[in-house]
């Protein structure tokens, strides 16, 4: 199968890149989105994952990877419980040499279309090959 790529979001108050690099590894937990969770089903083991982090820090900090496909999420309870919400498990691979700001992504024409920039509440997205491809090398990465 061909690899995917996604994009997370986190407020850094409520989980950091920091913390997961810290962890090593987390259950991707608390979404209750139904388009996010759609996104969480679809995610393969193998797929990669850009980090980014929401409200003060507002950039993509890091790669992880999907180590573990969808299963229930462990924080629903009561109503949210009866409502099939999952989660998946995520593996910090590295921090990106720079971080990549919302403004530059916001200022990179090919990457008007993503839903970053159209679907900004949004806390899981998919990303193209050639989107997931720009952001790294935004970040100094090599491609």
């Amino acid at each position: 199968m061909t690899k995917q790529y996604w994009l997370v979001k986190s407020e850094p108050g409520a989980y950091a890149w920091a913390d997961l690099v810290r962890d090593g590894r987390t259950d991707w937990t608390g979404v209750r989105n139904y388009q996010a969770r759609a996104h969480l089903a679809a995610m393969r083991a193998g797929d990669l994952v850009f980090f980014y982090e929401s409200v003060s820090t507002k950039a993509v900090l890091g790669l992880a990877e999907v180590t573990r496909t969808a299963f229930p999420d462990a924080t629903a309870s009561g109503a949210d419980a009866q409502r099939g919400w999952i989660a998946v498990e995520l593996r910090a691979l590295r921090a990106l040499p720079q971080l990549v700001t919302l403004a530059q992504i916001k200022a990179e024409p090919s990457l008007a279309e993503i839903a970053l920039i159209r679907q900004s509440r949004l806390s899981v997205m998919p990303l193209g090959a050639a989107d997931f491809a720009k952001i790294e090398q935004l970040g100094g990465a090599k491609v």
